[in-house]
């Protein structure tokens, strides 16, 4: 039988409203993550991949808002929870891992005080044993020598080992659920490797849900087991990572492939992405690819597809639905 899922986003839709009309900045999000499962999301800056976390989490900037939808964790809907409410829920159901680990640590206390006072607000331990299992979480994220390092400030880190801190502290509560956005960006390639093999093997040994926001292909392609593709706030395409890069539905999704070199392979010149993501404030009609895609019929520029049975996913386009009817 399987698992509920974790994390169920259904139709979400993100607004902001200001003095010259209300822009959508996420419209029809739907996507689940089970135990144990990493999901990527992917797509070009300003997609909305980070948007989608931090609405999951309820840190959205006012007067952003949930406008329609619904968010469920561990089966209870939270969407509609109030902020006082959605604090108890960050930290101990739901674990987070920001870009830049700097930001996420106070500079001015050790990085045991950090990971005590998050243990003892959320699991209610004593302060003896809160260190004792700040110890072991350091230990489980491979920092060496982790009794002398515990008492050591984050500048004393290196910035692979104090995102490996950042993912300590995401753990400090045991969640189900951890959002890690861009985690891996401001790292070196040997080091990123490292990190997101500790992500899986943190997933595969805890059975925690994995939402890793990137705009890097890459990552996804070592380190989840599924991908969803956004383009202008929208979903485009969704399903498992080798079904998506080995043979792609979404001509979006064909070109973020396509862009990316391949080992061994003499070009002249990388493909690229015609154009630019359109503002949010002027998505154009139809679908919302349209102007930058090679392959436009008539359809597409008047009719706005949703995500349909394409292979061993779904994907949001009249040409993928043809090719499954043909």
């Amino acid at each position: 039988m399987t698992e509920p899922p974790v994390l169920d986003v259904r139709n979400l839709r993100v607004d902001f409203p200001g003095r010259h009309g209300t822009v959508t900045a996420l419209s029809e999000v739907s996507l689940a993550i089970r135990p144990g499962e990493i999901l990527g999301v992917v797509g070009e800056s300003g997609a909305g991949k980070s948007m989608t976390g931090l609405a999951v989490q309820g840190l959205l900037e006012p007067p952003g808002h949930v406008a329609g939808g619904e968010v469920w964790l561990n089966g209870r809907r939270i969407d509609h929870l109030s902020n006082r409410e959605m604090e108890k829920i960050r930290g101990r159901e739901i674990g987070a891992i920001f870009q830049d680990p700097l930001t996420s640590l106070n500079p001015l206390f050790s990085v045991g005080a950090q990971l005590v006072e998050t243990i003892r607000l959320h699991l209610g331990l004593g302060r003896a044993d809160a260190r004792r299992r700040a110890v072991e979480l350091l230990t489980e994220v491979g920092i060496p020598a982790p009794e002398e390092r515990v008492d050591h400030y984050p500048h004393q880190f290196s910035g692979g080992m104090r995102q490996r801190v950042v993912i300590a502290l995401a753990l400090a509560a045991r969640p189900r659920l951890i959002i890690a956005d861009e985690p891996t960006t401001a790292l070196d390639v040997s080091i990123q490797a490292q990190i997101t093999a500790l992500l899986r093997r943190l997933c595969d040994d805890h059975g925690t849900a994995v939402m890793l926001v990137t705009h890097d292909m890459g990552v996804i392609a070592e380190t989840a087991d599924r991908v969803a593709v956004m383009y202008a706030g929208r979903l485009v395409e969704i399903g498992p990572v080798a079904e998506v890069i080995a043979r792609p539905r979404h001509p979006y999704t064909r070109g973020l492939m396509g862009s990316i070199p391949a080992l061994g392979a003499r070009v002249a010149r990388l493909a690229q992405i015609d154009g630019s993501m359109p503002r949010l404030d002027a998505i154009p009609p139809g679908c919302s690819f349209n102007p930058r895609c090679p392959q436009v019929m008539a359809r597409c520029r008047t009719e706005r597809p949703g995500l349909t049975p394409a292979g061993a996913g779904l994907a949001a386009c009249w040409l993928a639905q043809e090719e499954a009817l043909a």
